[in-house]
């Protein structure tokens, strides 16, 4: 495991550009097992868990050459429909190349999937939309079989939560059923638009994508695409709170305007503003940040939720922006009952906040954070200990860093850009 050393108060600000959006390619990756034509993906981020979303297609028989953020896929033939426990437990969205496996083989055996231990994380919405369109799932606990010999068919689906990757592995299912599928209550997340954007690229015939009704008829067979990976939101939301828990300036590019109307009306509620220009987003440097009370004088409270609303991966880095300006905020992580833990870190930081429950803790800023031993937790707890050392005095030593590796690209790179002291080790 590698670890980051961070000095404090060394980030000077300047311009980024943001990579490929993470939550959008690691589904794309396992949708190009439909076709046994080559695609092409561009502006696809290095990050660990773009191999190993990589590692598993070619454990099941794609090949691929990825060089300079492009890569080239093509599964002429699937060599098996078993993934092993180890690839599986690498990453969560190794669960989607279920739909892929049943379209190519009729059959599916995974594990159950990994990722970042931030709470229960449901696959009821999988199991329901692939069984209900006509997979038959043996039972079992400590695999998942699947049979769909006949091939799959569409019908009306109504998920009992927004899932994003339940959505997803409906919308490849569904992509080569026949029939056609209309799901109510889907995500509607931007990885989830660009899958979709994807998928019709190959000939699928998707339609209300962004909302959350979706219908898909069926096609008989896909092609290969050409395709651009969207720029990542929740990175250029990272650096955005970089920006504002150092006082510093940062321009960013490469990710759509639009994607962060609801993270500019967060951080203007926590006393920071920013500009969203159609080809970039700009803060300035030296802001004085308070706290925006309700109405009323109340404790505002920030809250998580399904796209358009605050979107969860956000939260972490956003709480300890606001340590860093004046008054006091709840912050409600609705979705995740081990997110908020890592503030513990932060109170041993000198951070002021009360963990009221494994849902919400209130800040009180400002405070003055010290440099610290840290280890990343999760990929996103793990980025905002970053922010912490950035915004403290001193020196902090961020243990676990390959945690983080999994979802920010040439993170000391882009970090040295604005000025930091950053070692890795």
């Amino acid at each position: 495991m590698s670890t980051l050393i961070v000095k404090g108060g060394t980030i000077r600000g300047g311009e980024i550009t943001v990579s490929g959006n993470k939550n959008a390619v690691l589904p794309m990756i396992a949708a190009l097992m439909l076709t046994d034509e080559e695609s092409v993906l561009t502006n696809v981020p290095d990050i660990l868990d773009v191999h190993t979303m990589l590692d598993i297609a070619a454990s099941l028989g794609a090949e691929y050459t990825f060089e300079k953020n492009t890569l080239r896929f093509c599964c002429k033939d699937v060599k098996t429909h078993v993934i092993s426990r180890e690839l599986c437990s690498r990453n969560r969205t190794s669960i989607l190349f279920t739909a892929p496996l049943l379209a190519r083989c009729g059959r599916a055996e995974l594990f159950p999937p990994g990722g970042d231990v931030i709470g229960r994380r449901r696959l009821d919405g999988h199991f329901y939309g692939l069984t209900k369109l006509g997979a038959v799932m043996a039972p079992g606990w400590n695999s998942y079989n699947f049979a769909a010999v006949g091939g799959l068919s569409g019908r009306e689906l109504f998920l009992d939560e927004a899932s994003v990757t339940a959505t997803e592995q409906i919308l490849i299912a569904a992509a080569t059923a026949k029939g056609t599928t209309t799901l109510y209550n889907a995500a509607c997340e931007p990885h989830v638009c660009d899958l979709a954007a994807m998928l019709n690229a190959m000939g699928a015939k998707i339609s209300g994508a962004g909302s959350n009704t979706v219908t898909i008829e069926g096609v008989e067979k896909l092609s290969g695409c050409t395709c651009h990976v969207s720029g990542d939101h929740i990175e250029a939301g990272s650096f955005l709170a970089l920006a504002a828990a150092t006082g510093t300036p940062i321009t960013i590019n490469g990710t759509p305007p639009r994607h962060h109307w609801m993270l500019r009306r967060v951080f203007e509620r926590l006393g920071w503003q920013m500009t969203l220009n159609p080809d970039q987003i700009v803060m300035a440097g030296n802001q004085d940040p308070v706290i925006e009370a309700d109405f009323g004088g109340f404790t505002p409270q920030i809250s998580d939720g399904t796209w358009p609303q605050y979107p969860t991966d956000m939260m972490s880095c956003t709480i300890v922006a606001a340590t860093q300006s004046r008054g006091t905020v709840m912050f409600f992580e609705k979705m995740f009952e081990s997110r908020i833990y890592f503030v513990d870190r932060l109170i041993g930081m000198g951070a002021n906040a009360i963990v009221c429950d494994p849902h919400r803790v209130i800040i009180t800023g400002r405070t003055q954070l010290y440099g610290e031993s840290l280890s990343s937790p999760d990929i996103r707890a793990g980025m905002a200990m970053v922010i912490a050392a950035f915004a403290a005095q001193g020196v902090s030593r961020i243990g676990r860093a390959d945690v983080i590796y999994r979802g920010y690209e040439d993170l000391a790179g882009k970090l040295r850009a604005l000025g930091a002291e950053v070692e890795e080790a």
